[in-house]
């Protein structure tokens, strides 16, 4: 009975048995492939293009298109697609993620779908984690679908306009996530419709996708601009904070790691500022000074959050491990983190454009994935961007041996047994892949190993740009390789000569990730291709995820056993236990994206309304029609202002109305008060529509036509550009201090869309004011310029899983520590609003 269940409910099973018989239709024109010339075969695409202009759907030519692909494959690259492959490109092409282990051929996989979706001529985007992968890949690739008449386009950081717009314009353009998102959102500054790069967003196909999707979904890319502020305060909230002590004066909580100031932290903090009150309205900004400068201190570490590089902060991304070069972390932690490490402090920056990756990918028609692990995070991709996992079965059996968790009491007992593993197995020439969380670890673990004389390489942030050739030469024999985290993603390790005999590539974990879909993602480094292999994780009852999540019992229970650091125990309970903590922190993440996502949305609308708007704007070749309709909301909203309604005469303020005109719109004498008297509202938005077109005829005389044309283009675009620049931050000014209204029983999200409509709006109506008052009362000189409000460039978004900073309630003087809180939750203000984030 359970059996037929199964059958019933196991849709992944569903989807195989339907990708089998794709298989198997390819397999049956594999003849008639074979006996094609180069020639026939090219004519193919041709022929697939002409078919599809007829009306003739892609599903309906997948079959043969996929046959064409592989017999290209064979006869360009010497490759010929496995079943499996053929598989996974069904899947692919189906809007799906293909789930598929390490070394299964996902690069061949992706030519067949990508193929059949470039004969629209829509343009394809093949998506990887780094540019080194994108650029191979272009190559390597490249080389087949040129073979079969498409074009092949790269898109990297390092190019010009002309060169990106000629690699958008190819069938297929490859790239990394990055630099397509902020492609986008340059694209959406641009002063000339010619500026723009892409073309409309039509099928990407996402390498790695759990890594781009998940891992990165809570990043936004931010496009900024400088604003100019003085250094001087980081410099002395840094003094300050330096001489808090842990424990007295502040306390850290590693799970959130949130830093408080205590009692005795505050008063230090108001002596040394010689002020009597840090949560007075007037030292809003000093507050955030020191809790900026107190993050910086206490839960961003050297060498595992950031590198100093040449007098410079660089990231280090925490899911990678590389280096992000020309990113920053904003609200000012960047700033706080310069002055800790004593560099020189660089400019603030206001935000201009941003996207996260989740909004950036939903916006393309279709949208499809490979990665080796996805089905651990299958819910999260299927309600946030509706695609669902098919696990799609290996090539030759997995013969890997992934040996239960061996667990330590203290992290020392762990690093010695993980060391003595390594040389042991370096002894039989066994090559060992060490996978670490930290920087600090991978360089602890490499100090140990230079001791014992065990020759190896460290792959982390601080080397990364050997990274392919590293992770090229991890498989031969004797080779030691200590990767950070996922460093090497998408490059396959290969074994070298004999090694297969020596028991296959060894994985060494030195401790659990909080997701289960990166351990997974460590093991997948071992055992390709049906290849021996074995997995190994080393873990201590110090681990952070061990500390976060209770291990404190079991600790007690190994030191009253007697146990000691050279005795492990591999013990399934506790095995289990790290699972859930790690299915805990995985739901806690999804959640924590979904209410990301949700607050974003608000910022999406809005975002597509003024793109789209600013696209009219530079596409149209006349807007006077627009500008004429902003002028008249302007004039209603004027009028139902100072004369509201037509029962209520002997309060309208019609002297106000006429200064509004002169001040705004008209010369002065055009409206008098004498004309207005005795209309009705109506007449008088009428009378004055009327003044104001005559006077636009007469600005046009005055110029030509065409220089008409494009003053109201630069007006348009700079009242757009730098009202939108300003609503994005009181959008993310909104967002920092809105989860307060909690307090007030209000749902923050229901508060926070409510409040991000009316600001909206207020800033159309900015936007329509503004405009109105530059075209009508500018003096238009002849040489007209289009101008950027301010220069962008690329930074990195806050930290992730940064805690949205508490905003200080209004407090009055006479409130004191001891008082109940103004917000009304009943405490003492100490306790609650008086508390520092």
């Amino acid at each position: 009975m359970l059996g037929i269940l199964n059958k019933v409910f196991d849709a992944n099973k569903r989807e195989l048995k339907k990708l089998e018989k794709l298989a198997d239709k390819i397999d049956d024109l594999a003849p008639d492939m074979e006996h094609l010339t180069d020639d026939q075969l090219r004519e193919k695409t041709a022929d697939f293009k002409q078919r599809y202009q007829n009306g003739e759907s892609l599903d309906d030519m997948m079959v043969e298109a996929f046959a064409v692909v592989r017999e290209a494959a064979r006869r360009v690259l010497g490759l010929y697609p496995y079943r499996v492959q053929l598989m996974g490109g069904g899947s692919l092409h189906d809007g799906n993620i293909s789930e598929m282990k390490t070394g299964e051929g996902k690069t061949l996989t992706a030519t067949m779908p990508v193929y059949l979706n470039a004969i629209t001529g829509k343009g394809v985007h093949v998506i990887t984690v780094n540019e080194y992968l994108a650029s191979r890949d272009a190559e390597e690739m490249g080389k087949l679908y040129e073979f079969l008449g498409l074009t092949v386009g790269l898109n990297l950081n390092s190019m010009s306009k002309d060169e990106k717009r000629e690699a958008y314009a190819a069938d297929i353009t490859y790239g990394t996530n990055n630099e397509f998102g902020f492609d986008y959102l340059r694209d959406n500054m641009v002063l000339y419709k010619e500026e723009m790069v892409q073309r409309p967003l039509h099928f990407a196909v996402i390498d790695e996708v759990d890594s781009i999707l998940i891992d990165e979904a809570r990043t936004p890319l931010i496009i900024s601009g400088q604003a100019k502020k003085s250094t001087q305060l980081y410099l002395q909230a840094n003094t300050v904070v330096r001489m808090l002590k842990r424990d007295d004066d502040y306390t850290y909580d590693e799970k959130t790691k949130g830093v408080q100031l205590t009692e005795d932290g505050i008063t230090k903090v108001e002596k040394a500022f010689n002020i009597d009150n840090l949560f007075d309205i007037s030292h809003v900004t000093l507050n955030h000074h020191i809790n900026q400068a107190l993050k910086a201190h206490v839960s961003m570490h050297l060498d595992v959050d950031y590198v100093v590089q040449e007098g410079e902060i660089v990231i280090v991304d925490s899911f990678t491990g590389r280096l992000m070069k020309g990113r920053r972390y904003s609200d000012g932690l960047h700033q706080a983190i310069e002055a800790k490490e004593g560099l020189e402090i660089q400019n603030e920056s206001m935000t201009m454009a941003t996207i996260t990756f989740q909004n950036y990918f939903r916006m393309y028609e279709k949208l499809a994935g490979m990665t080796g692990t996805a089905k651990t995070e299958e819910e999260e991709f299927r309600n946030i961007y509706n695609m669902n996992v098919v696990v799609i079965p290996t090539n030759k059996p997995v013969v890997r041996d992934d040996r239960s968790d061996l667990i330590y009491a203290s992290i020392e007992g762990k690093f010695l047994a993980v060391v003595e593993d390594i040389a042991e197995r370096n002894k039989k020439g066994q090559p060992v892949l060490v996978g670490t969380v930290a920087v600090e670890t991978s360089e602890l673990i490499s100090k140990f190993l230079s001791k014992k004389g065990v020759r190896h390489n460290v792959l982390n942030a601080k080397n990364h740009g050997r990274e392919a050739e590293i992770i090229l030469e991890a498989g031969q024999k004797g080779a030691v390789t200590i990767a950070t985290n996922m460093a090497g993603r998408g490059t396959d390790i290969k074994l070298g000569e004999g090694v297969i005999d020596l028991g296959g590539l060894a994985v060494i974990g030195t401790e659990r990730h909080e997701s289960r879909r990166i351990d997974n993602q460590l093991r997948g480094r071992s055992g390709r291709q049906g290849d021996p292999g074995v997995t190994q994780f080393y873990l201590s009852m110090e681990d952070e995820l061990m500390r976060r999540f209770g291990s404190d019992n079991m600790k007690s229970m190994m030191q009253r056993l007697g146990m000691d650091d050279s005795q492990p125990i591999q013990s399934k309970m506790v095995s289990r236990a790290v699972e859930s903590a790690q299915k805990r922190v995985e739901g806690n993440n999804f959640d924590a994206r979904k209410q990301l996502l949700s607050y974003d949305d608000v910022l999406r609308q809005q975002r597509e309304i003024i793109y789209k708007q600013r696209f009219e704007v530079l596409d149209s070749a006349n807007l006077r029609e627009i500008v004429e309709s902003m002028i008249k909301s302007v004039i209603e909203r004027a009028v139902s202002g100072y004369a509201p309604l037509a029962e209520d005469e002997e309060n309208w303020n019609l002297q106000g109305l006429v200064d509004f005109v002169n001040a705004n719109l008209l010369p002065e004498g055009d409206v008098t008060v004498e004309q207005l008297t005795g209309k009705d509202p109506e007449e008088m938005i009428d009378l004055i529509y009327n003044k104001v077109h005559e006077r636009y005829d007469e600005k046009e005389e005055e110029l030509t036509s065409e220089q008409m044309r494009e003053f109201e283009k630069v007006i348009l675009l700079r009242s757009v550009d730098s009202k939108w620049i300003d609503h994005i931050d009181a959008m993310e000014q909104l967002r920092q201090g809105i989860h307060l209204r909690a307090y007030g029983q209000n749902d923050p999200l229901r508060e926070y869309q409510h409040e991000g409509f009316a600001m909206f709006e207020n800033m159309i109506t900015a936007i329509e004011d503004d405009a109105a008052k530059y075209i009508m009362k500018a003096e238009i000189r002849n040489n007209l310029e289009r101008q950027e409000v301010a220069k962008g460039h690329a930074v990195n978004p806050k930290e992730d899983g940064e805690k949205t900073k508490k905003k200080p309630v209004r407090k009055q003087e006479d409130i004191g520590r001891n008082d109940p809180c103004p917000c009304g939750s009943g405490k003492k203000y100490k306790n609650c609003h008086g508390k520092l984030d």
